[in-house]
């Protein structure tokens, strides 16, 4: 269903897992539809459960996701986090989750509370869903300061802004470019320094940012260096500065995720790797969220391609994962 995987991947189930017969579309949800999310703890390093430090970076709690009441909480892709601790985040099926991030009494991360599925509408206030997968492929999402929801689509290119009162959709404008199908904007943040209505969106497959605005057209906003990986998410940090994900995959090495911060000027100020044996998966989703006395708590979430690659089952997961850094 998604390309995280890759060729390599399928062949590689193809010789180690039977065939699974096709999987039914997952059933809609209606709009605001309260669900019960169970969250089973995972330790940041399987094979040394006490392990809980890489570099300045010191984990924070990371839980496996699910729900036995809809088939549909999956494949998330972005991932905002308020300082309240109120989650939302985007399924590449477009749906929304909200919840609340619960912490145990070291304040790590613990589970999620009064959660809330909702579909997406198109502008004619059908749900996305139903237009197939080049219409509902929803990757980044940015929120501007007066509730707008911006949301950024894949394969079939666009940007439509949900209005912070419900309703549907209008288009917004996306950057003008030529995309590769299925890797286009996966990136999105709020640039509120620029102007209320301004967002930013990172392209997966090279690196290049744009700078928009719901009243104005996109203009080119520089390029990261992707080392050979692909952009999968950003946030903004203190001070100016701004935190990437960025993911490769190898049928070898498995999900390897990186985490680079940079400050104002855009130069690097600390990294962290996640590769096997620590907890990974396709991590896809970033907030970094300022923490009290200093430092930054990032949330990381994985889209899990609901299980599923080519049609044959993949062993993926939904996970939440917690970093401190300061």
């Amino acid at each position: 269903m998604r390309r995280a995987l890759g060729a390599g991947l399928a062949l590689l189930l193809a010789a180690c897992v039977p065939a699974a017969p096709p999987r039914l579309p997952p059933a809609p949800v209606p709009v605001g539809a309260a669900i019960a999310i169970e969250a089973q703890p995972v330790p940041m390093d399987p094979t040394a459960p006490d392990r809980s430090r890489i570099g300045n970076f010191v984990y924070a709690g990371g839980l496996v996701l699910s729900s036995a009441q809809t088939s549909r909480l999956g494949g998330l892709s972005d991932l905002k986090v308020t300082p309240d601790g109120r989650l939302a985040a985007l399924g590449d099926q477009a749906d929304l989750l909200r919840a609340r991030i619960v912490l145990d009494a070291e304040g790590s991360l613990a589970g999620l509370a009064d959660a809330q599925l909702s579909a997406l509408k198109d502008p004619a206030g059908a749900d996305l869903f139903a237009g197939g997968p080049r219409e509902y492929d929803s990757e980044a999402f940015a929120v501007l300061a007066d509730g707008t929801l911006v949301v950024a689509f894949e394969q079939h290119d666009r940007v439509l802004a949900f209005p912070p009162g419900g309703g549907p959709p209008r288009p917004a404008p996306p950057p003008q470019t030529a995309y590769r199908d299925n890797k286009g904007m996966e990136a999105a943040i709020a640039a509120p320094e620029v102007a209320a209505d301004a967002y930013r969106v990172g392209l997966e497959a090279t690196g290049e940012l744009f700078l928009c605005r719901l009243s104005a057209a996109c203009v080119p906003d520089g390029r990261v260096a992707l080392e050979g990986s692909e952009l999968v998410a950003m946030d903004a940090l203190p001070g100016g500065g701004r935190a990437y994900l960025f993911r490769s995959f190898s049928p070898l090495t498995g999900n390897v995720v990186r985490l680079r911060l940079t400050d104002a000027a855009g130069r690097t100020v600390d990294s962290l790797e996640i590769r096997r044996p620590l907890t990974v998966d396709n991590l896809e989703g970033l907030a970094a969220v300022p923490r009290p006395g200093g430092g930054v708590r990032f949330y990381l979430v994985s889209d899990d391609n609901f299980g599923f690659y080519d049609g044959r089952p993949t062993g993926q997961r939904t996970l939440l994962l917690a970093y401190d850094w300061k």
